[in-house]
């Protein structure tokens, strides 16, 4: 059952990157793309996490791969906000 979810979480990710990034194309705003880079960041973790053979989900690298896709949605406010 988690890994069905894990699944879940990564296509529901993946959908989320696909709409930021033709959002992304229609206006070239920046604020869509860092958001698309942080989904798909997301996506990948899950993906990952549900294929590989880790005891926890606490292992550092994911905790790692999440603060990156943290980091680049509050990059990409403050730099929304910031003009």
């Amino acid at each position: 059952m988690n890994t069905v979810m894990l699944g879940a979480i990564a296509m529901a990710s993946l959908i989320a990157a696909a709409f930021f990034l033709r959002f992304w194309q229609q206006t070239r705003d920046p604020l869509f793309l860092f958001f698309c880079l942080a989904f798909g960041v997301e996506a990948v973790t899950r993906v990952f996490l549900a294929t590989a053979e880790i005891t926890a989900e606490g292992e550092p690298f994911f905790y790692l791969a999440r603060l990156v896709a943290f980091a680049l949605i509050m990059g990409a406010v403050i730099y929304k906000n910031r003009s």
